[in-house]
């Protein structure tokens, strides 16, 4: 591990900590020739699928991409950042552990805008307009009359 102070290569582990959820190793480092400290996280490589996109390409999975659009659609609204993250490691670990090479981008984002539509209805909202891809605003407005569909439903049971 370089030193990002000023290079070097050598240096020692000071401390090693667990993190809370058990994936991740925390290393307090001292550099050997400048003597500063910096911290490292270790995580174990997992092989996650491949995502099949609807134009047919094919990426890798990307917690950050998932994360970066679930933010955009919470952003202002009351939802923490850590409850984001939370479903995007859980995410992740689904789709790890179905064990496929390869995973429809449709099915991950099914499983995030399920989630949103659960939390918050203006996120749900933000989101599925992208996700959806509304050709025009009556597409639009049939999906928010479908939402204070089932609003009114469930208020009345």
């Amino acid at each position: 591990m370089k030193c990002p102070y000023c290079s070097e290569i050598e240096n020692k582990v000071i401390d090693s900590r667990l993190s809370k959820d058990g994936r991740t190793i925390r290393r307090r480092r001292e550099c050997i020739l400048c003597a500063r400290r910096f911290t490292t996280y270790e995580k174990l490589e997992e092989i996650l699928p491949m995502v099949v996109k609807k134009d047919g390409r094919r990426e890798a999975f990307s917690r950050e991409k998932i994360t970066e659009g679930m933010k955009k659609a919470c952003q202002k609204r009351p939802i923490s950042i850590t409850k984001i993250e939370e479903f995007v490691d859980a995410l992740e670990s689904f789709f790890q552990e179905l064990g496929k090479k390869e995973i429809e981008s449709s099915e991950i984002g099914e499983k995030v805008i399920n989630n949103l539509k659960e939390w918050d209805e203006v996120a749900y909202v933000r989101f599925a307009s992208v996700y959806r891809q509304f050709k025009d605003i009556n597409e639009f407005m049939a999906e928010l009359e479908g939402i204070l569909k089932a609003k009114r439903e469930k208020d009345q049971h």
